[in-house]
């Protein structure tokens, strides 16, 4: 069990909801991040005393400095600043709820340092995966899954005998808020809609991911890495309750499941606890007042970012950095009203076919990839 973390992005949902977590169950924190939420980051510090404080600019941090003068906590900021918390030596396990290719470099930093990791950001395996795999075999380090889909994976896999006997995993998929709509119709959807998220509570580019379905093709590469398994042998299905958070499937066809309400406590409490089991702050699942559970197939005809996640795969090397930082710059560009909500699909397969892959050796690789697919997605929308 975790007795002392550092938590990267600490102001967002999963991050508060971490800290919650922290209080009820006792964990030391040692470290805290937010780009740019210095109010709630202050309050946080003043509760949670860490020895560090990192803010995303310069600076925001010389104004939390002169907030917390009569505190013990050192500030920082930026990418050094991240790594730096990621590094620090009190804490035992780091939490990344960073969003977006801004987790890899501290994942790498806090896996150098040995430091187990809980992984709430799905953009350091996507991107970087085979690096950070290896990274972390070398150094002894454990990654514990936050995401919902993953945690359930991982729960389900605890009475797995031997890793010969596992078929196929099964990750759930939301469906988003435009479930069952064909391409047409979401020609010209809003922001305010495609923000609308059914069941979740999240951060708008997680929300849109889930939308354009981008998320789960990013799950099935997180899938691949996390869990070792070939993305031949982990599937999507569409559960509208998102009770059902995943399941996995033996060579003997049983399908084991895990369920719950949906709330992010119970996958963020599990990392941290690990393998132990506490009382969490969440409600009871009462399956016979839910009445019914439903499945469907998802429409990658339609949702064409779940295609171009696999066509990533397929392809190897930085092919998955490419689609997800053109899917970062595409996003960014919707929410800013600049490119409609189907043009981001048509966005990320395009700079897939268009940008040069290669083989991951070094971080850089990575972060070169990364860059090209925004400059790509930049000139071309």
């Amino acid at each position: 069990m975790t007795e002392n973390l550092a938590v990267l992005g600490s102001t967002g949902s999963i991050g508060t909801q971490t800290l919650s977590v922290c209080e009820k169950l006792g964990i030391r924190v040692s470290a805290l991040t937010a780009n740019s939420n210095i109010d709630l980051l202050e309050k946080q510090v003043r509760q949670f005393k860490p020895a560090l404080a990192v803010m995303g600019s310069e600076a925001l941090a010389k104004e939390l400095k002169l907030r917390l003068a009569d505190t013990d906590t050192r500030v920082s900021y930026g990418m050094a600043g991240l790594c730096e918390a990621a590094a620090i030596p009190q804490a035992d396990t780091v939490l990344t709820a960073v969003v977006g290719m801004v987790g890899l470099k501290p994942t790498l930093a806090a896996i150098e340092e040995k430091k187990n990791i809980a992984l709430a950001n799905k953009e350091t395996l996507v991107a970087g995966g085979s690096l950070v795999m290896k990274n972390a075999r070398e150094n002894g380090v454990k990654i514990y899954p936050v995401d919902s889909e993953h945690s359930a994976v991982f729960q389900c896999l605890q009475g797995c005998p031997e890793k010969k006997a596992l078929k196929r995993l099964i990750l759930t998929a939301s469906g988003g808020p435009f479930f069952g709509r064909s391409a047409e119709s979401l020609e010209n959807v809003t922001v305010e809609e495609a923000l609308n998220h059914p069941n979740w509570s999240m951060g708008a580019k997680i929300t849109i991911d889930s939308a354009t379905m981008m998320n789960k093709g990013l799950e099935i590469i997180e899938a691949r890495w996390l869990f070792d398994v070939p993305v031949a042998k982990i599937d999507v299905v569409v559960h509208r309750e998102s009770v059902v958070h995943s399941m996995i499937e033996y060579c003997d066809n049983s399908v084991i499941a895990q369920l719950g309400v949906p709330d992010m406590k119970i996958p963020i409490q599990y990392a941290l606890t690990y393998p132990e089991r506490y009382p969490c702050d969440v409600g009871t699942l009462d399956l016979a007042e839910l009445g019914t559970l439903t499945f469907a197939k998802p429409d990658p005809e339609t949702f064409v970012c779940l295609k171009a996640c696999k066509r990533a795969m397929a392809k190897g090397g930085t092919a998955t950095a490419i689609v997800n930082g053109a899917n970062e710059e595409a996003v960014r560009l919707f929410l800013d009203r600049k490119i409609s909500f189907l043009k981001i699909g048509e966005l990320v397969n395009a700079s897939l076919d268009n940008v040069k892959s290669k083989q991951i050796i070094t971080a850089e690789d990575v972060f070169e990839a990364d860059k090209a697919a925004r400059e790509y997605i930049l000139a071309n929308y």
